[in-house]
């Protein structure tokens, strides 16, 4: 049996805490209010240049490209999709709480390249000064310094190193490679379907952003080998064909519009999911990580 003193304690703990834990929040703008309520000038459309359609049996995976942050490998990318070495390859993994990940399954007789190059120095970071558009949140990380948006995709930078690099967040397109910092060239690609892995954070060459088609990838099945791979030629998912936006016909490209990570109206999305109000939130948070800011996408109107 307690003593009277301490069943009084928690008695008077309880009915302080159950009522403050209890008390509804007002009501705050949402990110689709936000979203409705923001302007023309507040999106833009990418650039086909920089825009890749990775083309499976479900659909169209659309594919941002960040020169800023990977401009050899960006450049690579583009010799191998106009070189066609990416037709009729396949998605050949899928790790659950990971990753995506597509290119030659054949490994004994790889596909040869025919322009681009075999190896590229690992870009991981670049100088501070080639971003020149980063937004900085106000939230801290486990990660970085400072992390924010640097035009439309999730970034990260260190003042001291003077060193800028973006984030592994759900949905970013990074290169596969071995162990050496230049065995990747970006035939080998992934997509992060999950948790983000951020402590690959300036470990990877991250080249760009899945703005649309995730669900393609996030429910494909997951391979029953090591590391998510598949371990029959049939299970894998086949790629009908990667092409850069600017080379198919603007009646067949994706209309899409990316919300400006530098307006006001993202500024305000961050806000919504950092302090989200009621009737349903009881407790807001007061914070948001890096990789829980969505960054909206649109069919363009």
């Amino acid at each position: 049996m307690r003593p009277l003193s301490l069943s009084l304690t928690i008695a008077a703990a309880l009915a302080v805490a159950v009522p403050a834990a209890a008390r509804e929040l007002p009501p705050k703008p949402t990110v689709a209010d936000v979203v409705k309520a923001s302007g023309a000038g507040d999106w833009r459309v990418p650039d086909p240049e920089n825009t890749l359609y990775l083309e499976i049996p479900t659909g169209r995976v659309v594919i941002e490209l960040a020169p800023v942050f990977a401009p050899q490998h960006v450049a690579n990318i583009r010799v191998l999709v106009r070189d066609g070495y990416f037709d009729g390859l396949a998605i050949l993994r899928s790790q659950d709480n990971w990753v995506v990940q597509w290119g030659d399954p054949d490994e004994k007789n790889p596909r040869p390249f025919k322009t681009a190059k075999a190896t590229l120095p690992g870009e991981f970071t670049v100088p501070v000064k080639n971003d020149r558009q980063f937004t900085r949140l106000p939230d801290r990380d486990g990660y970085a310094p400072q992390v924010g948006h640097s035009n439309g995709f999730p970034s990260a930078r260190d003042p001291k190193s003077g060193q800028a690099w973006l984030a592994h967040c759900y949905g970013m397109v990074g290169v596969g490679r071995d162990n050496a910092s230049d065995s990747g060239n970006g035939s080998a690609l992934y997509a992060v379907i999950g948790n983000a892995p951020r402590h690959l954070d300036r470990n990877i060459t991250v080249v760009g952003r899945v703005i649309d088609g995730m669900p393609l990838l996030s429910v494909l099945p997951r391979g029953a080998g090591a590391m998510g791979f598949y371990e029959k030629p049939e299970q894998m998912v086949p790629i009908k064909s990667v092409r850069l936006a600017t080379d198919v016909p603007e009646a067949e490209r994706s209309k899409l519009e990316i919300m400006r990570t530098e307006s006001t109206s993202f500024k305000a999305v961050a806000e919504a999911q950092r302090n989200r109000g009621g009737p349903w939130t009881k407790v807001a948070a007061g914070h948001v990580d890096l990789c829980n800011v969505p960054i909206p996408v649109r069919q363009a109107k």
